[in-house]
């Protein structure tokens, strides 16, 4: 094989080498998403950090995991949801963000869910939901 060959083969393997990077650990937000566009507090509770920050569309404020549970029980009872769709992953030290959409009860809502891992761990620190502007 060629140099030439080489490179190219070595330029053509690095991007996907780049995407399976960035994506890595990402995949905490799967379920979490499903539980959010279901609706589904109890099942979401188990993602929750024991305490959090949980800001629901005016209020806001540290709750116990059980407190944050009650609050997101209530928003999904007054606010049904429809869908909703991440539409940005980045992370900094040993945190990960992700940005979505969520329709729910008619309305358009901005969701912002920070993660941290502790002890091989993924936990829901914050957990913002405000209408979109």
């Amino acid at each position: 094989m060629s140099i030439k060959q080489i490179i190219i083969l070595f330029l053509l393997a690095f991007p996907a080498f780049l995407v399976n990077a960035q994506d890595e650990g990402y995949g905490v937000f799967v379920p979490i998403a499903k539980y959010i566009e279901e609706g589904d507090a109890e099942k979401l509770s188990a993602w929750f950090s024991d305490n959090m920050e949980i800001s629901v569309v005016y209020g806001s404020g540290n709750s116990s995991k059980k407190q944050a549970t009650q609050i997101l029980r209530s928003f999904f009872e007054r606010n049904k949801p429809s869908s909703f769709t991440i539409e940005h992953k980045a992370s900094r030290a040993n945190m990960k963000y992700a940005l979505g959409k969520l329709v729910a009860g008619g309305e358009k809502f901005d969701v912002t869910i920070f993660v941290s891992i502790k002890d091989g761990d993924y936990k829901i620190r914050q957990l913002k939901i405000e209408k979109e502007l």
